[in-house]
C-alpha cells in the first residue's frame, strides 16, 4: 500500500509520538528497523503518520524503547485501530479543506477543551447564521456550495456538546468579539442571545476578557487547547488567516498551559460575563 499523502491530525500524532519515544530511548531509525525487519524509510513514514501501524507492532516497539506507560501504549493502540470512514466528517474529505476535519477530529477525542477567541465566537457555539456570515466574508470568496458545505460541517461539530459524555468547553472570549455585527445587528444579537444559553450548560465555561483589562495582551490570534485521553496526546490548535497549525511538542503544551492559565485569571467570572454579554446584546 502507498504511504498516505494526507495523513489525518491523530494519523501524524500517532506516528510524531512513537518517535518522540523512539528519541527519549537514544534509538536509531535504522536500530528500530532493523529490529522490526524492515527498511529504514518505513520507519520515517510510520513516524510521519504516511504510514499505518498495528497494535503488535505498537506493543513491539514500545518493549524496544523500554516504555512502560500502559495508559499512553493504549491511546496510541486506540489511534492505529481508526480508519477513514468510520466518522462523519470523512463525508467531507475532498469537500472541505483538511484543517476542518482536523478541528472536528480533535473536538470528537477530547476529554476537555479550552478556546480562547478575539474577534469571532468559537465555531462549537456559533448560531447557524452567524457562521455562515463569516464564511461569505472569507477570502478568497467561497461559492454558494462551498458555504454551504462549511456551514454543515460546523453545525454537526455541535454535536460533540450534546452527547452523553461531552467534554468539558472552557472558553474565554475578549470584549471585542462581543461587539462585532457580522451578519448585521439581528444577527449579532442572536448570537450574543446564544452564547447566554449555551453557557448555562453545565459542561461549558464561559468567560469575558473584558476591555478594561490591563494584564492580559497575547490575544492576537484564535487557540484552541485539545485535552486528550491521557496528557501525551493534548494538542494545541493555532487559527491564522491563512490556516491552521497543531502543535503537540512539550514545550509548546507547557506554554499554553501557562497562556491559558493567565486568561483565566484576567477574566470576569462566570455570572459577570453573562451580565456583560446581555448589556452588549441589549445595546445593538
Amino acid at each position: 500500500m502507498p504511504p498516505r499523502e494526507n495523513p489525518t491530525a491523530r494519523q501524524a500524532r500517532l506516528g510524531a509520538e512513537l518517535r518522540k519515544l523512539r528519541v527519549a530511548a537514544g534509538r536509531t531509525a535504522r536500530e528500530t528497523a532493523a529490529m522490526l525487519g524492515t527498511d529504514q524509510g518505513k520507519i520515517s513514514h510510520i513516524e510521519s503518520g504516511r504510514i499505518g501501524v498495528s497494535e503488535e507492532r505498537i506493543r513491539r516497539l514500545a518493549d524496544f524503547y523500554a516504555c512502560t506507560d500502559e495508559s499512553l501504549l493504549e491511546a496510541l493502540c486506540v489511534i492505529a485501530r481508526e480508519h477513514r470512514g468510520q466518522f462523519w466528517w470523512d463525508e467531507y474529505r475532498g469537500t472541505l479543506a483538511s484543517q476542518y476535519l482536523a478541528v472536528a477530529e480533535l473536538e470528537h477525542h477530547a476529554v476537555a477543551m479550552r478556546s480562547l477567541q478575539t474577534v469571532t465566537v468559537p465555531g462549537l457555539l456559533q448560531t447557524e447564521e452567524y457562521a455562515r456570515a463569516l464564511f461569505r466574508g472569507g477570502l478568497p470568496a467561497p461559492t454558494d456550495d462551498q458555504v454551504d458545505a462549511r456551514v454543515r460541517h460546523r453545525m454537526r461539530r455541535k454535536a460533540v456538546l450534546e452527547r452523553e459524555d461531552p467534554p468539558l468547553l472552557s472558553v474565554f472570549l475578549h470584549e471585542a468579539a462581543l461587539h462585532m455585527r457580522f451578519g448585521g445587528r439581528g444577527v449579532a444579537r442572536r448570537q450574543l442571545e446564544s452564547l447566554i444559553e449555551t453557557s448555562e450548560l453545565p459542561q461549558v465555561t464561559l468567560r469575558v476578557i473584558p476591555f478594561t483589562n490591563e494584564d492580559f495582551y497575547e490575544v492576537t490570534q484564535p487557540v484552541l487547547y485539545v485535552h486528550g485521553v491521557v496528557p501525551q496526546l493534548d494538542t494545541v490548535l493555532i487559527d491564522g488567516p491563512t490556516g491552521s497549525g497543531l502543535l503537540g511538542a512539550d514545550d509548546e503544551l507547557a506554554h499554553y498551559r501557562v497562556f491559558f492559565g493567565h486568561a483565566n485569571d484576567r477574566s470576569l467570572d462566570q455570572e459577570e460575563s453573562r451580565q456583560l454579554i446581555h448589556h452588549i446584546a441589549r445595546t445593538l
